[in-house]
């Protein structure tokens, strides 16, 4: 059977993107990988502004999947079918994607595929490590966190998640009022590497409850109220107290991440899988501090540790180009109905952690 040779396409947040992804030996499947990053549009504003984000996907998506296709040395013909990120996200750059997605269907006759952001994720270690079902992973980002045993690419089980903030919101917005800047999960950990993590007693939320829930909000909170402290107290922040906040906020969410992974861990290996695994993707997985404590709970716990090149960490299309092939592989197709969706939990089973509306399911 010809290996399938697939374009992603990448618009969930603010990273244009796409790729093409084939099915070869491991090590030699991404062609290409073409990331557009829209950062210095959205540096003013100290965050992502949805409509500016749309607008620069829909000015720059028909670039990025020519560019994609050059890196290749592919035309459209060559290509077996499209994958694009049909949710969840911000709705008007999920819909840019789709729209493109369809029409290049449409025109070149190729299948179409809906791919959920977070499968992507969660099966990046798929495409970089060839992992074998089930296996554990932390999907942790920007706006989730969650532990989920995959089992298949469209067969995901929840043990736990976060009720309020996840890891990369509460960096942001912690990182903004320390001034520096965004994203905030890179300047804090680069801030970090200059201070002095146990300056500030910052809390551990959760960690007296059981289970493998997290919590970041009353965390953030307590940063702030701590940097508000001191600037009412001396007028401002000094070049150690911003490193000594950022250290200390870093190491108070590489504890919780830690301790409930340890807890999510248990849970999996007591199913007895024949090789454990604690895989972590998403851009907070790009935290070397992260990682470090993660790699030492696996390693403790008897099973192998998997985080894929940094590269592969934030949003891509290479992830969504695979997702595809694995999904096409299990009978999965889409059509022009094809929708956008702003939510769309990948485990439909049980009841949502953020709560429900018109909209659907948050997480």
């Amino acid at each position: 059977m010809k290996p399938l040779t697939v374009l992603g396409i990448e618009t969930s947040c603010d990273d244009t993107a796409a790729a093409i992804v084939q099915e070869a030996a491991l090590g030699d499947r991404i062609l290409s990988n073409v990331v557009m990053s829209q950062e210095r549009l959205h540096a003013a504003f100290g965050g992502v502004v949805p409509e500016i984000a749309a607008r620069a996907h829909a000015e720059k998506l028909d670039h990025a999947v020519e560019a994609a296709l050059d890196e290749a040395g592919l035309g459209l013909p060559d290509i077996d079918a499209i994958a694009v990120t049909a949710g969840p996200g911000l709705i008007g750059g999920v819909l840019s994607g789709v729209m493109l997605a369809k029409g290049l269907a449409a025109g070149s006759g190729r299948p179409l595929v809906g791919v959920n952001h977070l499968a992507g994720h969660a099966l990046t270690p798929r495409l970089t490590d060839d992992l074998a079902y089930p296996y554990l992973m932390l999907l942790v980002s920007g706006g989730h966190c969650q532990f989920l045993i995959v089992r298949g690419p469209d067969a995901f089980q929840r043990l736990g998640g976060t009720i309020d903030d996840a890891p990369g919101e509460a960096f942001d917005k912690t990182a903004r009022v320390l001034g520096l800047s965004q994203p905030g999960g890179p300047a804090i950990e680069r801030e970090a590497g200059q201070g002095d993590p146990n300056r500030f007693s910052l809390p551990r939320p959760l960690l007296d409850r059981e289970g493998c829930d997290l919590s970041f909000s009353g965390l953030k909170t307590a940063a702030i109220r701590e940097i508000e402290r001191l600037t009412a107290a001396q007028g401002g922040l000094t070049e150690a107290d911003r490193a000594d906040l950022a250290a200390s906020f870093q190491s108070a969410v590489t504890d919780v991440l830690a301790e409930k992974s340890r807890r999510a861990l248990e849970a999996y290996i007591a199913e007895a899988p024949r090789q454990p695994v604690l895989a972590v993707a998403g851009g907070v997985a790009a935290n070397e501090t992260i990682r470090s404590a993660l790699r030492s709970v696996a390693e403790a716990a008897g099973a192998r540790f998997v985080a894929p090149p940094l590269a592969l960490c934030t949003d891509n299309g290479a992830m969504i180009a695979w997702a595809g092939i694995e999904l096409l592989h299990a009978g999965h197709l889409s059509d022009m109905t094809l929708a956008a969706r702003p939510r769309w939990p990948l485990d439909t089973g049980q009841a949502p952690l953020l709560g429900s509306g018109k909209k659907g399911a948050k997480a």
